[in-house]
């Protein structure tokens, strides 16, 4: 599949039409989706993929009377917004795992003898991931956790991410150690 290209002509004539009939704004869309799509599916998960690249063509219909030709193509301008959204969606994440770090632990109810270990140590270890997943770097966290859970291999986290293979190794190592590092510290705190 060929990435749409914005071309300075085109796009001017968009503009024209959709300032025109703002329901026009559906061929801005039907141009670039699939290009904005591909660009947040590989730095986030498809589902989330789906919601940011909708985000982004609803800002750009909200601010479409901002855009202005001379400035640059539409593309690269939708382009712009999807990466503040990306931006904004990692900030949340790394929120969100903090505050896991935060709750303590369930305890656990004795007694119940086919409990499963692993899974009473796993409940008892999920604030210290939690709070190691924050502190590592967003493009570390994202290998980590592509590995861990989208079980993807170098290749397809380097396809995905877009990076080179050679970086997704060096990046899933500084990962684990950071990992191993922190929670070591965190259980010998608590």
């Amino acid at each position: 599949m060929i990435a749409a290209v914005s071309e300075p002509g085109i796009d001017a004539e968009l503009v024209a039409r959709y300032r025109r009939d703002p329901e026009l704004f559906t061929e801005v869309h039907d141009r670039y989706y699939r290009d904005i799509y591909r660009y947040v599916a590989g730095r986030l998960d498809t589902q989330i993929a789906e919601d940011i690249t909708a985000e982004t063509f609803l800002l750009a219909f909200d601010q479409r009377d901002r855009f202005d030709p001379e400035l640059g193509g539409l593309r690269p301008w939708l382009f712009g917004f999807a990466t503040n959204l990306i931006a904004r969606h990692r900030r949340k994440e790394t929120r969100r795992y903090r505050a896991l770090a935060r709750l303590e632990p369930e305890p656990v109810v004795e007694g119940h003898e086919n409990r499963v270990v692993t899974s009473v140590t796993a409940q008892r270890m999920q604030p210290h991931l939690a709070k190691a997943l924050a502190a590592l770097s967003g493009g570390e966290r994202d290998v980590l956790l592509l590995v861990a859970l989208g079980q993807l291999g170098y290749d397809e986290i380097a396809q995905a991410l877009g990076i080179a293979v050679g970086t997704v190794g060096s990046r899933l190592s500084r990962a684990r150690a950071k990992m191993l590092a922190l929670i070591d510290k965190e259980m010998i705190r608590g």
